[in-house]
């Protein structure tokens, strides 16, 4: 081709940027992911692909972005309040109180569950007496209730 004959006002230029289409089943589970049998099961039969001439399944941008909106929840405001595990106390505030008077006073464990047990108090959950293992695990656990005088 001669310089006459070359097309004037051709000029290719890179594109500044290319928006993907669509995914493959295997880019679709790196985006989520997930593997590609979870997206076999799961996503792409609630999805409308494409299938091109040679059986390739595509599954477009937009349905997959449809698909995250639906499934998509808000955050909750406050993190929920983790509880200590294990049954609650059902101690009366009274005999928490006793038992960490005693403490402070210097009473052994076994000395205060002897006391206890002498003034038959009950025990949280209606066990026959108290032990000083018991008494420890209230001292550890339950704070003592404060009242305005206090």
């Amino acid at each position: 081709m001669s310089a006459e004959e070359a097309p004037v006002g051709l000029y290719v230029r890179p594109a500044e940027r290319v928006e993907r289409l669509t995914y493959t089943r295997r880019q679709a589970a790196e985006a989520l992911g997930v593997s590609v049998s979870t997206i076999d099961r799961r996503v792409v039969p609630v999805l409308r692909t494409i299938r091109n001439e040679w059986g390739m399944r595509l599954i477009p941008v937009s349905e997959l972005e449809r698909y995250l909106e639906e499934r998509t929840t808000e955050a909750r405001a406050q993190p929920k309040r983790r509880r200590r595990p294990g049954r609650r106390t059902g101690l009366h505030e009274s005999t928490v109180a006793r038992i960490h008077a005693e403490h402070t006073r210097g009473r052994s464990l076994a000395e205060t569950a002897r006391g206890l047990n002498a003034d038959g108090v009950k025990t949280s959950h209606g066990g026959r007496r108290w032990w000083p293992s018991t008494v420890r695990s209230i001292l550890m656990r339950v704070e003592p209730q404060l009242g305005p005088d206090s």
